[in-house]
């Protein structure tokens, strides 16, 4: 660091016959040097001086020397002599007095610079005044300072680094292969099969009571499996009983011995999710040869609204979006906050060509409920209608071509199965239902998640139906 000073010395210089009569004063004046630096200069370590040189002789305005004339100095008066001879002498102890406080400051300066300069960098000054100096990698040498080399940090080791929860977390994360049945006619035997693997993907180890450990996924992960494998983190597999699913909501749950368990992963709550949280996604993208792979990414955004297809039927599945990478074999694992809680399970990808960054999972506040159903009963107990749905738009016109022309939205009645609620409602087959207690219905997603988030068992229901044209309300009671 270069502390500068600007003030220049401006003194009254003589002129070159004054500065041959005072050749001796100059020699006195730098024999003062050292002294002058000790008794006025010793504070001057916390300051540097920088001293510009300049000519100290105007040649614009010098003066051109006149000859001396002996005959003419000895025709002066006597009292115009000693005149002169007196102001002379003042002259000259003033401008002995001038050279001396210029060569003692100028010198006072350069000394108190060489110290400045040599001391100064064994100090604390600059880290007290200056903090912000050491911390720079490089400083430009436009600035008249030298560039200070960049060089690597070593990485200090804390509990609550993101390498630390991914570990932790990944022991509660396992593989899922599911085996299915196949028929095996080789050598004419058509009543031969065997257990193949169709498929894999992830599930979170969530809890261990009572000597089973549970594990969550997703239902499409184990759908129609006829033996399911769970290979754990440290390599042990183990065989699992499926303990409950939920084709609509795409959730499973299954158990194992616990004494395969080393860890669980805890839930956290997924409506404090913002868009642009930090969440990393863990499981096993194509296989258990990748297993336990670890993606980063943000909440792209919360509570959208997908529609997915399931052995159950539409529905309008809620997901977090996220930018992490979800493979196939993710399907099932988890998705967590940097605190290490699992707040979804990655269940789907949009995977259009051109399309990068479009990974889906189920809110852990949304899958809680179901996971503790499918633990306490093996399904999940919901309203029940008892009929078939085909969307109005997916049905040929000629089919409803007694509606009213502005009507071209609804669910029309395929099937109704015998002693059900509808059945005993009197609804029948090509009814198209519009409403449901006052609210809109477009399609049979839109059906589903209303008979199963907006009423109970046992309640009733006002259906607005057109049957041949005519509009009707028909009130429905469904069974307890």
């Amino acid at each position: 660091m270069e502390l500068k000073n600007n003030n220049e010395f401006e003194k009254n210089q003589p002129n070159s016959s004054e500065m041959t009569e005072n050749t001796k004063a100059e020699e006195q004046a730098a024999d003062t040097i050292n002294f002058s630096h000790t008794e006025e200069n010793s504070h001057a370590v916390d300051a540097t001086v920088t001293v510009e040189t300049k000519d100290f002789v105007n040649h614009g305005e010098q003066e051109e020397p006149t000859e001396f004339d002996p005959t003419t100095e000895a025709t002066l008066p006597l009292e115009m002599d000693q005149t002169r001879t007196t102001s002379q002498v003042d002259q000259k102890y003033k401008k002995k007095r001038n050279v001396r406080g210029f060569a003692s400051t100028l010198a006072a300066g350069v000394i108190g610079s060489v110290l400045t300069l040599a001391i100064l960098p064994h100090t604390d000054y600059i880290k007290n005044h200056f903090p912000k100096v050491e911390n720079q990698g490089a400083i430009s040498s436009q600035q008249g300072t030298s560039v200070k080399a960049v060089v690597a940090q070593p990485t200090a080791a804390s509990s609550n680094s993101i390498a630390d929860t991914v570990e932790k977390v990944s022991k509660a994360i396992v593989g899922i292969v599911n085996y299915q049945q196949q028929e095996n006619n080789l050598y004419g035997n058509p009543n031969s099969s065997q257990s193949v693997e169709s498929g894999s993907g992830s599930g979170v180890i969530f809890q261990k009571n009572n000597g089973t450990a549970y594990i969550v996924t997703n239902n499409h992960v184990v759908e129609g499996a006829s033996k399911l494998e769970v290979s754990l983190f440290d390599g042990e597999k183990a065989t699992a009983e499926v303990v409950g699913t939920d084709a609509l909501t795409d959730l499973a749950v299954l158990k194992i011995d616990a004494k395969y368990v080393t860890a669980t992963a805890d839930f956290g709550n997924s409506s404090t999710l913002r868009p642009g949280d930090q969440v990393y996604a863990i499981g096993n993208p194509l296989g258990l040869d990748l297993s336990r792979t670890v993606t980063q990414g943000i909440v792209s955004a919360t509570n959208r609204s997908i529609a997915i297809t399931t052995s159950a039927g539409n529905w309008d599945t809620n997901v977090i979006q996220t930018d992490a990478a979800i493979n196939p074999g993710n399907s099932g694992g988890a998705l967590i906050n940097p605190q290490g809680q699992v707040i979804g399970i990655n269940s789907l990808k949009i995977s259009e060509s051109g399309v990068e960054g479009l990974g889906f999972a189920i809110p852990s506040n949304d899958l809680i409920p179901i996971v503790n159903q499918l633990i306490k009963s093996g399904k999940i107990d919901r309203p029940y209608l008892g009929v078939g749905l085909a969307d109005l738009d997916q049905v040929p016109q000629m089919y409803w071509q007694n509606m009213p022309n502005n009507t071209t939205k609804g669910v029309m009645l395929t099937n109704i199965e015998p002693n059900s609620a509808a059945a005993k409602a009197g609804l029948q087959v090509k009814d198209i239902i519009v409403s449901m207690n006052g609210a809109e219905i477009s399609s049979s997603s839109d059906l589903r998640k209303y008979l199963y988030t907006k009423v109970s068992k046992g309640a009733e229901i006002k259906f607005g139906v057109y049957r041949d044209g005519k509009q009707m309300t028909i009130i429905v009671k469904l069974s307890e």
